[in-house]
Parts: C-alpha cells; sequence; structure tokens
C-alpha cells in the first residue's frame, strides 16, 4: 500500500493501540526503572518480559513496513509515569522495531522539537524542528549518506493551536509527478545541493549532492524531500538555479500543495508517530504555544536505522 491518497485509506489502517497486556508489561517496566534506575541509554528490551509489547510492534513494523509507510501508536499513559520515565519506555519501545543512532554530529541520541525562539538561516545549523514556522513536507535528514530508516515522534505536549502532522505517501508524490510533470522526471533523479545544516568537520563542505528520487530493486521509490534545504544548498554555494531545477523543484512543491494527497494528524499527548523515513514525507502546520513554558508543544525525536554505525554519519 506504497501509494495511497487521503480518500483511500483510513485512521485504522495507520494506528496501533496500545493492548493491555502491554500496558501491564509496561507498568512493570515502569515500576523496574523506579525500583532500579540506570541511564536511557542502558535500557535494552532483552532485559525485561516485553512479549506482548513486541507483538504490537510487529504490527507497527508491519504498518510501517506493508501498510501505508506511517503508524500511531496509541498510546503511553503520562499520568502514571514522569517524564523521565515515559521516555525511558519510549526509547525500550522503539529499540523494539529498529536500533536507535545519533541525530546530530555530536552524537545526540534524544532531539528535543519545541519552538526555542531561533530563526532560520542557510548554513547557520538552526533546523525548523526548533521553531514554530510551517514544515514543508521532507524526508528527516535527507542531507546525510545514512539518513535514518524511521523518524519516531513522541508526544509530550500539544501546541494550543495548530501543530498538526501531516503525512503523504512518496509513491503517491512520484506517481502525480510523472502523471503532471514527466518532461522533468529525469532532472529528480539528477543530484540537487543540500545544505548540510553546519553537520560536518570544519574543513568538509557545507553542502551534500544527491538525486531527490531513488529506486530501489526491492523497495521501490525512496526519496530526499526536502526543498527548504535545497534552496538553502544553492544560496549557501552561491549558485543560481538553472531553468529546469527551478522548475523542479517548483513541480514538487505544487504537488505538496494538493491536500487530496495527504492525511492529517492531530498530535494527542502520549501517543507516537512512526514513519518509514524514506517512503513517507511528513510535514507539520504552523503552531501557537501556550504561554506557559511548562505546556509548549514538546515532541520527543528518535531515528532508528538497523544498517550501519549508530553514529549520525553511519
Amino acid at each position: 500500500m506504497q501509494a495511497w491518497t487521503r480518500d483511500t485509506i483510513a485512521a485504522d489502517s495507520w494506528i496501533v493501540p496500545l493492548t493491555a497486556a502491554a500496558l501491564a508489561e509496561l507498568r512493570a517496566v515502569r515500576n523496574e526503572i523506579r525500583r532500579a534506575p540506570v541511564p536511557t541509554f542502558l535500557l535494552d528490551p532483552k532485559d525485561f518480559a516485553l512479549d506482548a509489547c513486541r507483538g504490537v510492534m510487529n504490527e507497527v513494523r508491519r504498518v510501517t513496513q506493508d501498510g501505508p509507510m506511517f503508524a500511531v501508536l496509541d498510546r503511553l499513559p503520562l499520568d502514571e509515569m514522569d517524564r523521565d520515565e515515559a521516555i525511558g519506555i519510549y526509547w525500550l519501545l522503539s529499540s523494539l522495531l529498529a536500533r536507535p543512532v545519533a541525530q546530530k554530529l555530536n552524537g545526540q541520541m534524544f532531539y528535543d522539537v519545541m519552538d526555542t525562539g531561533a530563526k532560520l538561516k542557510p548554513g547557520s545549523g538552526i533546523r525548523p524542528t526548533v521553531t514554530n514556522v510551517d514544515l514543508r513536507f521532507h524526508n528527516d535528514n535527507s542531507y546525510n549518506e545514512t539518513p535514518p530508516e524511521y523518524v519516531c515522534l513522541f508526544c509530550l505536549h500539544p501546541a494550543r493551536a495548530g501543530g498538526v502532522s501531516q503525512v503523504m505517501s512518496v509513491a503517491t508524490v512520484h506517481d502525480a509527478l510523472e502523471k503532471r510533470y514527466p518532461e522533468l522526471m529525469p532532472r529528480l533523479y539528477k543530484p540537487f545541493w543540500y545544505d548540510r545544516h553546519a553537520e560536518h568537520l570544519p574543513d568538509e563542505p557545507t553542502t551534500y549532492a544527491a538525486p531527490m528520487f531513488e529506486r530501489g530493486a526491492k523497495d521501490g521509490v525512496k526519496a530526499r524531500l526536502a526543498l527548504s534545504e535545497i534552496h538553502a544548498g544553492y544560496a549557501l554555494r552561491g549558485e543560481r538555479q538553472d531553468n529546469e531545477t527551478a522548475a523542479a523543484l517548483a513541480a514538487v512543491q505544487s504537488v505538496f500543495d494538493l491536500p487530496e494527497l495527504h492525511v492529517e494528524l492531530t498530535f494527542e499527548r502520549g501517543q507516537i508517530q512512526y514513519v518509514n523515513n524514506r517512503a513517507t514525507g511528513h510535514a507539520r502546520t504552523e503552531f501557537v504555544d501556550f504561554p506557559e513554558p511548562e505546556r509548549k508543544r514538546h515532541l520527543v525525536r528518535l531515528w532508528l536505522r538497523d544498517g550501519g554505525r549508530r553514529g549520525y554519519r553511519g
């Protein structure tokens, strides 16, 4: 079911409930963490009785590999645990799907998605995820050799308004582009310049070259959707986009703008969204926070990838 539209899927195709048996196991994990705490990174699923949770995460794997390519796990009972306990359980559940890997060159494993008041600027290293701006459809870490296989977002607090999660099938985007702009498809399979968001060593280039689409023999079309990073990449290099490049990027944006091609998800407290990264584009609408700092919209992100090394460069 790689190619879908808003009218061809329903919520029951992507929502995966935490069963009563799985919740009982997680409450036992919470109690063990309270009794004998260890750093989150040392929590290993093999040290706990998690048979029911394995079954739930196997369903997440099925949905993200053979279904619509994204899933919403519904949900952790946050009123029964503190933040550190919840994040530890999030780490364990996600580790049942694939291996957590670093999200920055410095080895940072967790990434807080919340508005810090920062302003975007090419080459600054400031990612849109730490602002409240509208995020276009993208695949995470498109500007690196080893993007994650899965992007995980755990909702601690939703926004007061906005911040709606949007998801679109890469296969659907590709099909729409082939139908509407067949003459531009060859350009989308050639490299573009991406801003690396300062995730590189001082003597390395600030940009990364890669095509927007690749076609694998077994796993179909994969994408590196990141229009903002591509525009910033050309700006960093001081290069003008030629007419074909500009037309190709405008074509992709025009497909992103078709509301019938994506679904919208209202993130609720305790839910976890799992996205098959290169098969699914995800976006977010602009949002407004509550005035209280403790009620600011706050998602905790993990990247998962079984291949390569655990470092950012894989």
